[in-house]
């Protein structure tokens, strides 16, 4: 069987491809997103996706690279990782009591047939209402930092989470069912 490549540094897309019995190597390449580029979110997504896993297939011959990229998409507007307390508070309070979209956009490349497949994945969450207090001590935890739209649905941010509507995975950053599927057609069966 070839060898995988995940083309990411998280490490929950690496403990949820680990999960589904999937064996794989990590190499996060250097690959800087743009949540600015003029595309619309699903094409932005897959083609965020589609740049990561180029700048890791070109350092590996005969393999499978997966990549992903995921956002927040609410009333038009693009929402990445925040990088300040109060940044992901004001991300926080925008999404308070309010539905958004998680968007991610996957890409796998087999590098020795040139063949790609890139597919975005949306899930729809709502929060629940909440005080400025119970965000604020949400985002003094630490935990929004490096979370897109600036919480954790697999952590303390599932206690803001109403209801979803789609993949559960997705909303942490990789959907697993659809990648699986898509996996199928480069002779990759999960377990």
């Amino acid at each position: 069987m070839k060898k995988i490549i995940l083309a990411s540094s998280s490490p929950r897309r690496r403990e949820i491809l680990k999960n589904a019995g999937l064996k794989f190597k990590v190499d996060a390449g250097d690959y800087e997103e743009d949540l600015s580029l003029k595309l619309r979110p699903h094409e932005l997504a897959k083609f965020l996706s589609r740049e990561k896993a180029k700048a890791v297939a070109a350092r590996h011959k005969d393999a499978l690279i997966i990549a992903a990229d995921t956002f927040i998409l609410y009333k038009s507007k693009i929402l990445g990782k925040p990088h300040t307390k109060a940044e992901a508070k004001k991300m926080l309070m925008m999404l308070n009591n309010k539905t958004h979209s998680v968007i991610t956009g996957f890409t796998i490349i087999d590098t020795a047939t040139g063949k790609i497949i890139s597919k975005p994945v949306e899930t729809k969450v709502t929060f629940n209402k909440l005080t400025g207090k119970e965000i604020g001590s949400y985002v003094e935890t630490g935990e929004p930092l490096d979370k897109a739209g600036a919480y954790a649905i697999q952590g303390l941010g599932a206690l803001l989470v109403k209801k979803i509507e789609g993949d559960y995975l997705n909303v942490i950053g990789m959907p697993l069912s659809a990648l699986a599927g898509c996996l199928k057609k480069f002779g990759v069966r999960l377990p």
